[in-house]
């Protein structure tokens, strides 16, 4: 305990490359390619560093750029999951003028559609 004084310790990004070191091993493993095992030897070596170093506001913004692919790549995953939802009651379309996504119901036959952010009426079919 008293030797983690002072030192940055685990974070997600040591979470993530702690499982995909481990991931690259198990491929190495079984299809016996070396350039995975150096690959997940030397993320573990890496690994080890960020959890043992002294510099926590290095390590911090090291995390906080992570965190920030981490969220872009979540919330793609997490609209793709909601559009496939929705996808038996409504519609979506992108506004021609702002590129704009707008969640029409379906079964209104043909309707005019304006845009909520540049007021560009387009007509489709719901």
């Amino acid at each position: 305990m008293r030797f983690m004084y002072g030192r940055y310790g685990v974070d997600d990004l040591s979470k993530f490359m702690l499982i995909l070191g481990a991931v690259f091993l198990l491929i190495s493993g079984l299809f016996g390619i070396p350039v995975l095992y150096l690959l997940a030897i030397v993320m573990m070596a890496y690994l080890y560093f960020r959890m043992f170093s002294r510099n926590i506001q290095k390590r911090y913004s090291e995390n906080m750029k992570f965190l920030g692919y981490k969220n872009r790549v979540k919330g793609f995953f997490s609209k793709i999951r909601r559009d496939m939802k929705t996808r038996k009651t409504h519609h979506i379309y992108t506004c021609p003028g702002c590129r704009q996504r707008i969640r029409i119901p379906k079964g209104k036959g043909r309707i005019s559609i304006r845009c909520p952010k540049c007021y560009t009426e387009f007509i489709k079919k719901s």
